[in-house]
């Protein structure tokens, strides 16, 4: 029987060297193949650790007390080098400055490749590849400096897919990015996954972005995983939801009205759910 999890945490904890207390506690998470899971909780609770200890940062970057394991595709982090993660796992970070330093897009976009001393032609095939399927191809010979932020955020997405990890993580993707070149990131990143299969981890403020197409929302407080469930799961019936996670205000309504003995017939996240469970109420 084939494992379903891609990404296994078993009982794992850490604590930086410049640490007095673990940053993260006793964490044991399976996410699996192919899911989009988004990840919060309020600044200092552990999310930027736990995105470390995927990717292999955690320990090899960063020294510190580290219990457990965290098994990425069969791989134990601990046991690994970070070059063989690297292959099963890409990181966009929250600036997309961080990633794009080449001369021209199509060069950074190569980077990756030619550092793992990729065939050339393999290579040329694979950046005018994902050149094309994130609509870019006139982003190809201009400079990091000639792009708007939107467009930085695709170039750094495409370096990651040019290697072809199967596992994506986002550190805050939309930070940077005004509200419609956010939705159109999000929408982006949701069709590759469908259409190249990918697990998709997002660290996410603006709930409302993503709590629609996610499978799962969890949410860490003080290091702890407190919850881990389907979105609507979770904002509908926790009863430790933390406003610093940026709960979207149309859930926040819905919960104020369910606490007014408003009986919804369906767990709602979006406007349009809300728009057609009201008009329900009222031909009811």
């Amino acid at each position: 029987m084939k494992e379903k999890s891609i990404i296994k945490f078993e009982n794992f904890s850490f604590r930086y060297d410049s640490s007095n207390e673990f940053i993260l506690k006793d964490i044991s998470l399976e996410i699996n193949k192919n899911e989009l899971v988004i990840l919060a909780g309020p600044t200092g609770c552990g999310k930027s650790t736990l995105l470390r200890s995927i990717i292999g940062l955690i320990p090899h970057m960063h020294s510190g007390e580290y219990k457990g394991r965290v098994i990425v595709d069969q791989l134990v982090v601990n046991d690994v080098k970070i070059t063989d993660l690297a292959k099963k796992a890409g990181f966009v970070f929250q600036n997309p400055e961080n990633q794009i330093f080449m001369f021209s897009i199509e060069r950074d976009i190569a980077f990756g490749l030619e550092n793992l001393a990729t065939n050339k032609t393999v290579m040329r095939e694979r950046v005018d590849s994902i050149l094309s399927l994130l609509e870019i191809e006139h982003l190809a010979t201009k400079a990091p400096h000639e792009l708007s932020d939107g467009e930085k955020q695709r170039a750094a997405l495409a370096g990651i897919l040019a290697m072809q990890p199967k596992i994506l993580i986002l550190d805050e993707p939309t930070s940077l990015l005004d509200p419609k070149t956010a939705i159109n990131f999000i929408n982006i990143v949701n069709d590759l996954r469908k259409k190249i299969g990918m697990t998709v981890v997002i660290v996410e403020h603006r709930l409302d972005l993503v709590l629609e197409i996610a499978d799962k929302l969890i949410i860490l407080s003080n290091g702890k995983i407190i919850e881990n469930d389907s979105p609507k799961q979770v904002i509908h019936h926790s009863k430790q939801l933390i406003p610093e996670i940026g709960i979207p205000v149309i859930s926040r309504l819905y919960r104020n009205l369910a606490k007014s003995n408003y009986n919804f017939d369906n767990a709602i996240v979006t406007v349009k759910e809300m728009v057609k469970e009201i008009r329900g109420k009222r031909t009811q």
